[in-house]
């Protein structure tokens, strides 16, 4: 089947979780730095942090899906007066990215973050709905970098990077287009290799069969 219609579905816990903590205390940091790699796969940190109650409040708490646990680390985050965790992984596909959003339950409704390739272009598009979240000490951003150009964004980008900062009281819309080669296309090389070896036969082919049916040489009339 053509890849070039090939959806992927996204769901980082950076968008899904700030919804779940803001919903503990009214006011919380989310920041998340993901990388997609050329074979679509995501390496990321993803800090998930409230502000701190005393000098033991570890924060909200945060339960990785099993099927992940061991591809996610879990470490204590402490700095500028919010208390939480550090998620950090590699090498997740789209689909378990998706997965970590059993760790917020069903706060992901208010979460949409979709990426759909064609061909060697990758469309980001998203949305997340902060209009029930205070302003109070509230800090939301999300940043994601890809292994080719960013072609167009509604976020800050550069060549190959976006960021959003999102407004509580708001919703924040997310846009992206992405040049970059999709690890699922046959290889040029490749292509090049295989036509060259199919050029190759069919003229060994050749060869052979005018071997075998061109006529005998005539030999001269005996004495």
């Amino acid at each position: 089947m053509p890849t070039t219609a090939a959806r992927r579905r996204v769901l980082p816990l950076l968008l899904v979780l700030l919804v779940a903590t803001v919903a503990l205390s009214g006011c919380a940091r989310v920041r998340a730095a993901l990388a997609v790699q050329p074979d679509d796969t995501v390496t990321g940190e993803i800090i998930i942090a409230t502000p701190e109650q005393g000098p033991d409040d570890r924060g909200p708490a945060i339960t990785v899906p099993p099927d992940l646990e061991s591809d996610v680390d879990v470490s204590r985050y402490r700095q500028d007066g919010y208390a939480g965790s550090v998620l950090r992984f590699s090498g997740l596909t789209f689909a378990e990215v998706g997965q970590l959003t059993e760790a917020a339950g069903p706060a992901g409704s208010a979460v949409r973050l979709d990426l759909l390739r064609a061909g060697n272009r990758v469309h980001l598009t998203g949305a997340v709905d902060l209009t029930t979240v205070s302003v109070d000490r509230a800090d939301f951003q999300f940043k994601i970098g890809f292994p080719g150009t960013v072609l167009d964004s509604n976020g800050e980008a550069d060549s190959s990077e976006v960021s959003w900062t999102f407004t509580p009281g708001e919703v924040g819309d997310m846009n992206a287009v992405v040049a970059y080669t999709d690890p699922n296309a046959p290889s040029v090389v490749n292509w090049t290799l295989g036509l060259g070896v199919l050029v190759a036969a069919a003229a060994a082919a050749v060869v052979l069969l005018a071997r075998r049916t061109r006529n005998p040489p005539v030999s001269p009339p005996s004495r």
